[in-house]
């Protein structure tokens, strides 16, 4: 049986272990890709942030409109 505490190690090295690897495989690429390695990263960074602010733009919108229906019910 494990502890609390056992079981916040395990995941602290899971944690180290999955990072490791990771930049392992950023090393790796980085050695394959070469001169082109800076465009591949812009492009997968402003991709990832396109994503994200729609998405972060969708939930406000969600919320603006759900606001706007409880004020309309409420008067």
């Amino acid at each position: 049986m494990t502890t609390p505490i056992e079981a916040k190690r395990m995941s602290l090295l899971a944690r180290f272990v999955i990072y490791m690897l990771i930049g392992v495989l950023v090393i790796f690429l980085a050695a394959i890709l070469g001169d082109n390695g800076p465009w591949y990263f812009a492009w997968l960074v402003g991709t990832v942030m396109i994503v994200l602010i729609s998405a972060a733009g969708a939930m406000l919108l969600d919320t603006q409109e759900e606001e706007e229906q409880e004020s309309a019910g409420k008067q």
